[in-house]
């Protein structure tokens, strides 16, 4: 049987704002369409140097220019979105896979026209674009996380010298970069070669191996070539060190800039770390600054730790209304299903990749999450056994992602006695299950108390 409906005739697509402009993004061109005040679709060319993005700015606000879209091209858009986010001009950033599903021959002239159109039809759906001061957050951060990963490389090299010079004081020791090993490392550098001289310049009593393991640990073959090696590695390590330490300065300036001044105007003091730094960790007070800054400690829970609260905070913000409701936010970090559905059935789930660092936050969070033993720690573990660490660690994210949505949104403090009810319910329904599955059987179950 055929069911008709009546539907009303459907009219052209309305022109929602006729003052909106295309932009086709290259690194050295720039192609535009868009509408001038008399009503005609116009085309304009320029360079992607500077005083020219200027220029185009000034004459699209002159052609009453309100609203201009552009793709995220490479990291070519940065320079003009913030030139005409001078201007004060309304862009839409948005994914070139939401609107490049048109066959047919690619022009950068047929781009910007066929974004201009879809822009002014209100078509295009805006990326999230985090305002000037944490995209200036960001950037710091992500280049101290690069000098960071050079480091580790660094050391790498120090573990391959050590080897070649066939010391093995870095397997006797856990951690290398700590206060004994650097000056082990350092002594070995500046020539000495007597085991015991060596190991005296180290507190043997704060570490666990023993003295005799260490002595035959720094004993080794001190080859001119494998020393001189050594001392560049050693240099090359403090110089990237100390960057480190500058980029951690700049980091603290702009986080004292999103600091809420109080009643009277003035920024909270905050109190300088005491504790000792260890490896990546961060010299500045990082949980404090944080707290201020979101009204709540996110650290409190469990796989959150401050340096990734950092990394997630640059990308999202602190304003959580950008995204509706907690689904949005987890679509938007590729956290959530997507369903495939044909004819009515569903054919499976939509695999999504993401370079967001923010999604990656959550997931390292939750990836750490299979030595836990509060109720994350279970819900991974229960997950991991059903269905894969893989699936265990997207979805331990999500829970990750919903906490911290709720408790910046809301300010509220991180209640565990929620995710303990879902436990608990989990447990009941297994002890339901098995006592339904033993009275199949004739048996009946009764609780042993131990």
């Amino acid at each position: 049987m055929v069911k008709s409906t009546n539907q009303p005739t459907q009219n052209p697509l309305a022109i929602l704002n006729a003052h909106t402009a295309g932009i086709d993004v290259g690194s050295m061109l720039m192609m535009v369409s868009y509408t001038d005040p008399s009503g005609q679709q116009k085309l304009l060319e320029s360079t992607g140097f500077s005083e020219d993005l200027i220029q185009l700015a000034k004459t699209l606000k002159s052609e009453r220019i309100t609203d201009v879209a552009m793709e995220g091209t490479g990291v070519y858009w940065m320079a003009i979105y913030e030139v005409l986010e001078q201007e004060g001009l309304k862009v839409t950033l948005t994914n070139p896979r939401h609107f490049k599903n048109v066959a047919a021959q690619k022009t950068d002239v047929k781009d910007c026209q066929w974004l201009h159109q879809l822009h002014a039809h209100g078509l295009l759906r805006s990326s999230h674009i985090a305002p000037e001061l944490y995209r200036e957050l960001k950037t710091y951060v992500h280049e101290r996380n690069v000098l960071q990963e050079i480091k580790r490389d660094t050391l790498n090299r120090i573990h391959k010298v050590l080897t070649q010079m066939n010391i093995k004081v870095q397997h006797v020791i856990s951690d290398i970069e700590g206060v004994a090993g650097m000056k082990l490392l350092r002594g070995i550098a500046s020539g000495i070669t007597d085991p015991e001289t060596l190991l005296s310049l180290v507190n043997t009593s704060k570490l666990k191996a023993t003295v005799a393991d260490l002595l035959q640990s720094l004993t080794g073959f001190h080859k001119k070539q494998y020393t001189v090696v050594l001392q560049n590695q050693l240099e090359v390590f403090d110089f990237l060190k100390g960057k480190m330490k500058s980029y951690e300065l700049l980091i603290e300036d702009v986080l004292k800039k999103m600091m809420p001044s109080d009643e009277n105007g003035f920024l909270p003091e905050i109190k300088k770390k005491t504790s000792y730094t260890r490896k990546n960790e961060y010299s500045i007070n990082l949980k404090a600054y944080l707290e201020g800054i979101l009204g709540v400690d996110v650290t409190v829970v469990d796989g959150l730790k401050e340096i990734s609260v950092l990394e997630i905070i640059t990308v999202t913000g602190i304003d959580m209304n950008k995204w509706r409701t907690q689904e949005h936010f987890t679509s938007w970090l590729n956290l959530s299903p997507r369903q495939k559905k044909s004819g009515g059935k569903l054919l499976g789930h939509e695999k999504r990749f993401t370079n967001n660092s923010a999604t990656q936050a959550f997931r390292l969070a939750a990836q750490t999450m299979w030595q836990n033993k509060g109720p994350l720690g279970q819900l991974y573990k229960r997950l991991a056994v059903r269905k894969g660490s893989k699936k265990a660690i997207k979805a331990v994210a999500r829970k990750l992602a919903v906490i911290f949505y709720k408790m910046v949104k809301e300010k509220c403090s991180y209640d565990k006695t929620k995710l303990e009810k879902n436990i608990e319910q989990q447990r009941a329904r297994k002890i339901a299950m098995l006592m339904r599955e033993a009275s199949k059987y004739g048996y009946d179950l009764q609780p042993v108390m131990l």
